[in-house]
């Protein structure tokens, strides 16, 4: 988005909304009618199977299927999803990382023919596609899960984009830096600024040392690096630490990579304010917090973002419905087209008390950027554990914070007291559910498009991407010739898998600090105690993340928990099977097993893990469940024998773990 000149009038910021569920055909129609709302940019939410790798007809996508996004499994799909929006003219985000090139491959193969099919000059219209694929994998291992290779595969990966689209898609942002997660991971603004900056230096690198770039070619590269931040309600703070990592973004790219153009160094960030910040208990408090937030990335001119796509009122209930989302969409509007906002210079300009804080912070990530390259960067880094614990840590501060009222959230753990609310009133139907019939259609569809492909073409194409993988050659054209014969996600992923391999993240949970001195913790630890003497053996947890949900905050808060109140804690971390997590609490004899599943496929998965327990004879191991679960989904997980369900409203863990501990006691009869 170009910057205007001093006096003039700023231009809004590209607006839009996440969206995208269940197929390819009904987010057609979702985009199409969010774009004649107003809405300037496309944000794509692809679903998790397609996320990570995966077919909708694989084992680890069942219940998963279209419901935190869109599945796009071939070309074909893509196609659909796009139908009637002339891709030269859009201006699309895509929050996708692992696969990434696989995305923008089948975006610019689908770019192609457009082209084609209008007589257009193919080159020309490549030149004109605007957007960015997020493509941060660095970020995936710490906060969201979504990461299929190893380290050092996933960042040659990320490195043939961006040289590639410097030379043939020089509009595209190739790789959004993502600092969001990782404050929805527990990073403090400091922590956020600095680990986005660690990876944007671990990437630049990395193209830089890959020969596939001219020196002279990199003030493009570093033009087209863009970021995507959160921003939380705490809005002064959040402000200044834009204002920090705009400087420090200037200040690395001049002094480390020999970029003289202003322009090229300046931060180009989009935003989406913090929906894991956002409450299940009173959400009609959501509507301040998220126009709040917004005000942090708008306010200041010189750091404002230029991009803004925000959360639905009801996210921390479910999937939001589009007149939620336009709700959302009409926030932005209002700020930008109501209000005198654009219309002035940077007013912290000269603000002493605003100058503190940012050089707080900027001095703060210098620190945190040396002790990262100290170990050898941001790679290094994820690998020893060392991020992963530091923000495990500082998320276990935020918790014990709020669980001792030093953080007020309101309508949570203060002014608690509400009347009932009309938009989730009886009939109401406050969120949008996901015809299970979906995953269904997405298996059929997906067999008739394996049956009319050329298998010939297919094998050929894949045969040579494992090829090209092999050597230290570019990936991008044997993955565009692999969208164009009609490979599947999960056989391009699968190819590369065969390669490169697979990877499991470090938890964090072992390094990150016990919570001390709290006289809860201290109570439940002695019930702990005492129940271990009377059954003769020490009580062990099993804490699972079965599916393929990645946030696995949550889960690793309640291990660390479980620990300090003293119970042994088994958590291999994400993205397993019904099966697998069975099979592990059956051989490490567990007294409790306790899943998480933020991603809608609760009804799907958490009973599977139920009746495996029932067949290995260990059906007396009582299973309890957190998540975003509506009240009549944890009615049939009830019903299904799920012992206990928790929400976002159950904040207290302590108080969770003295009830884990009552209902182990009640499973083995004690008093």
């Amino acid at each position: 988005m170009p910057y205007p000149s001093d006096h003039e009038r700023d231009r809004p910021w590209v607006m839009r909304t996440y969206a995208g569920h269940s197929s390819a055909a009904a987010s057609n129609e979702l985009y199409r009618r969010n774009l004649a709302k107003g809405q300037t940019g496309l944000s794509v939410a692809f679903d998790l199977p397609t996320q990570t790798g995966y077919d909708p007809d694989h084992q680890l996508s069942r219940g998963e299927v279209g419901k935190v996004g869109v599945p796009i499994s071939h070309i074909g799909d893509m196609r659909r999803l796009f139908d009637g929006i002339p891709l030269a003219e859009a201006n699309t985000s895509m929050t996708i990382n692992a696969p990434a090139m696989w995305l923008l491959a089948l975006y610019v193969s689908v770019a192609r023919e457009q082209a084609e099919a209008e007589g257009r000059d193919v080159d020309e219209v490549l030149a004109k596609l605007t957007g960015t694929t997020q493509n941060d994998i660095i970020k995936e291992y710490l906060s969201r899960g979504t990461y299929i290779f190893p380290p050092g595969p996933s960042l040659r990966l990320i490195t043939d984009m961006i040289a590639w689209t410097v030379h043939h898609v020089p509009k595209w942002n190739p790789i959004n830096i993502c600092s969001y997660h990782l404050q929805e991971a527990g990073a403090t603004p400091t922590q956020e600024v600095a680990y986005a900056l660690c990876t944007a230096i671990a990437v630049l690198d990395a193209v830089r040392d890959s020969g596939q770039v001219d020196q002279a070619d990199m003030d493009k590269v570093v033009a087209r690096i863009s970021f995507f931040v959160n921003a939380g309600v705490r809005f002064v703070e959040e402000m200044s630490k834009m204002r920090a990592f705009t400087a420090l973004w200037d200040e690395i790219t001049r002094d480390r990579y020999g970029v003289t153009d202003p322009k090229a160094r300046r931060l180009r960030y989009g935003v989406q304010v913090n929906s894991l910040g956002l409450t299940e208990a009173q959400p009609e408090n959501n509507v301040q917090r998220i126009v709040l937030e917004m005000l942090a990335v708008s306010l200041s001119r010189g750091a404002r973002a230029r991009a803004i796509q925000l959360p639905a009122w009801n996210e921390a209930l479910g999937l939001p419905r589009p007149w939620d989302q336009q709700w959302a969409l009409r926030m932005q509007q209002v700020l930008a087209f109501e209000t005198d906002l654009l219309e002035y210079e940077d007013i912290f300009d000269g603000s002493h008390v605003i100058q503190a804080k940012v050089d707080e912070i900027m001095a703060g990530a210098r620190e945190e950027i040396a002790r990262v390259q100290d170990v050898g960067g941001a790679v290094a880094a994820v690998e020893s554990g060392y991020m992963k614990s530091q923000l495990v840590g500082s998320l276990a501060e935020y918790r014990r914070g709020m669980e001792n009222g030093e953080r007020v959230l309101v309508g949570v753990n203060k002014f608690a007291t509400t009347e009932p609310s009309p938009l989730q009133a009886e009939g109401a139907k406050a969120i949008e559910t996901i015809d299970p019939a979906v995953e269904k259609e997405a298996v059929a569809a997906l067999e008739d498009w394996r049956g009319q492909r050329d298998g010939d073409s297919v094998e050929r194409t894949l045969a040579t991407l494992k090829e090209t993988a092999r050597t230290s050659a570019n990936l991008f054209e044997a993955t565009v010739d692999c969208a164009r014969a009609g490979v599947t996600t999960g056989e391009w992923s699968g190819a590369l898998r065969e390669v490169f391999g697979e990877y499991r993240a470090p938890t964090g949970v072992s390094a990150a600090a016990a919570g001390g001195g709290d006289p809860g913790i201290e109570r439940v630890r002695e019930r702990v105690r005492a129940t271990e003497a009377e059954l003769g053996e020490r009580l062990r947890i099993l804490v699972g993340k079965p599916g393929l949900d990645g946030h696995s905050n949550g889960a690793e808060q309640v291990a660390v928990r479980a620990r300090d109140v003293g119970f042994e804690v088994v958590y291999q971390g994400i993205r397993l099977t019904p099966e697998q997590i069975t099979a592990a609490a059956v051989q490490e004899g567990v007294h409790v097993v306790g899943l998480s599943v933020l991603s809608g496929s609760h009804l799907e998965v958490v009973p599977h893990v139920v009746d495996g327990l029932r067949a290995a004879g260990a059906g007396d191991v009582p299973v309890i469940v957190g998540g975003i679960i509506p009240p009549d989904d944890a009615a049939l997980l009830t019903e299904r024998g799920i012992a206990r369900v928790f929400t976002p409203k159950d904040y207290e863990l302590t108080d969770i773990m003295d009830g884990i501990v009552s209902l182990i006691r009640e499973r083995h009869g004690l008093s």
